[in-house]
């Protein structure tokens, strides 16, 4: 397991309210309630990524990885609903800290939406 990435992805995760950590498929997957918008992926099924998967606003998945092919991917299971992988290693502690809360924000209630503005 790659405890560097799994940590800065936790430092992010679990700063947003009501999110929890639990494994799911083998892998720490982070919830809003009982909902997931993150997933940690450490060389999924051999892959060789150190990653996270989460999912982004519509339309934005193929901006992404048009943009930045090195950077995203579009994840298995999760990628026809417009999820993104991320590949820890070629990204910013800003720009992951920017995709999880955008994440956050798709699946949070609106409730708690309003808890952050």
């Amino acid at each position: 397991m790659d405890t560097h990435h799994l940590e800065r992805v936790r430092r992010y995760a679990l700063a947003l309210p009501e999110t929890s950590e639990r494994l799911s498929h083998g892998e720490p997957t982070f919830f809003v309630g009982k909902k997931v918008f993150l997933m940690f992926a450490n060389d999924h099924h051999d892959d060789g990524r150190i990653a996270v998967w989460l999912p982004t606003p519509p339309g934005a998945q193929a901006s992404l990885i048009d943009s930045s092919p090195g950077v995203y991917f579009r994840p298995p299971y999760v990628g026809h609903r417009g999820w993104v992988g991320i590949e820890l290693g070629q990204v910013s502690d800003e720009e992951l800290a920017y995709h999880i809360r955008v994440a956050w924000e798709l699946i949070a209630p609106k409730r708690l939406l309003r808890t952050i503005e």
